[in-house]
């Protein structure tokens, strides 16, 4: 198994040009915020509009260490309310401000951006869980802003078998089920 796990976040070029260039996230990134990480591609494509979104121009894969992704989900608590998973509404709240890290599942994406039927995971990290992220579990940050342009100009050219075969590499993750028991979707 991997001792890292890629993710995908867009940037205004002013942070993430300088992050690429230097490995690490800039100063004038905020620590003290929400960042939401995408372990898929095609869902970060959907985000950032094939990185043609005003500040979302700038894709960087950032590879983690497993241990902390596997901090932050067992330290996340559901972005939204589960009558099956919690309590009461007022338990999942308080739940919701003490978890440094959040999750919600969304439909993963093809190629041409459409929902599938099975879901993508997005972890959203706030307090101690950014800081560990830009501080101790950061291994390499890469621009891929001219691969997503790439994967987009051979969809639009309807190539999508060399779309395809342009993708980063993405499987299940090989989690144990006590890992993700509290997060299913």
């Amino acid at each position: 198994m991997a001792s890292t796990v890629t993710v995908y976040q867009a940037y205004a070029p002013r942070l993430g040009l300088p992050a690429a260039r230097d490995g690490r996230f800039p100063a004038s990134w905020k620590r003290d915020r929400m960042t939401w990480i995408k372990p898929s591609f095609l869902w970060m494509m959907y985000r950032c509009g094939w990185a043609a979104k005003e500040d979302q121009e700038t894709v960087l894969a950032v590879e983690i260490t497993r241990e902390g992704f596997e901090w932050a989900l067992r330290n996340a608590c559901l972005s939204h309310y589960d009558a099956e998973r919690h309590t009461d509404h007022a338990e999942w709240k308080r739940r919701l401000r003490q978890s440094p890290a959040r999750v919600q599942w969304d439909p993963e994406r093809d190629l041409h951006l459409r929902p599938l039927p099975h879901r993508s995971l997005q972890l959203g990290l706030a307090g101690e869980a950014t800081r560990r992220y830009a501080d101790e579990w950061l291994v390499s940050l890469t621009d891929v802003t001219p691969l997503a342009h790439r994967v987009h100009a051979a969809v639009r050219d309807g190539d999508l078998a060399a779309a395809r075969g342009l993708l980063p590499p993405e499987r299940p993750y090989p989690a144990g089920a006590e890992l993700l028991a509290h997060l299913a979707p």
